[in-house]
């Protein structure tokens, strides 16, 4: 189990314009290559990816805590799967829904809107 925690952090995302939009591409196509499942309980998000999907989850999660530290994201990783889960804090409910929202999308055939809070 990796926890992959910042905690105490301004509830916004740093990115915008090309580098907004080059993230969001990145997400939807490991999201359209990899992304099994995803379920979701409130403030948490689960989301389980093809096992060959491993480096490029970790990188995510990598990138994701530079610009977006607010989130704490959880990976496991199993023979089948990689499961990563993200949690958002309670500060940042209102906007919980776009900051899934972006992890998600592809997998409904939709595009998020982004990193919004």
């Amino acid at each position: 189990m990796k926890n992959m925690t910042m905690e105490s952090q301004p509830i916004s995302c740093t990115l915008n314009g090309a580098n907004l939009r080059d993230r969001l591409a990145w997400i939807a196509e490991l999201t359209r290559d990899a992304l099994r499942r995803y379920d979701r309980d409130d403030l948490v998000l689960n989301l389980h990816y093809a096992p060959e999907a491993v480096t490029r989850v970790r990188e995510m999660i990598r990138q994701e805590q530079a610009c977006c530290a607010f989130l704490t994201f959880e990976m496991h990783e199993h023979p089948d799967e990689v499961v990563l889960t993200i949690r958002a804090p309670e500060d940042a409910r209102a906007a919980a829904d776009a900051l899934f929202e972006q992890f998600i999308a592809p997998a409904r055939g939709t595009e998020g809107p982004g990193c919004m809070a």
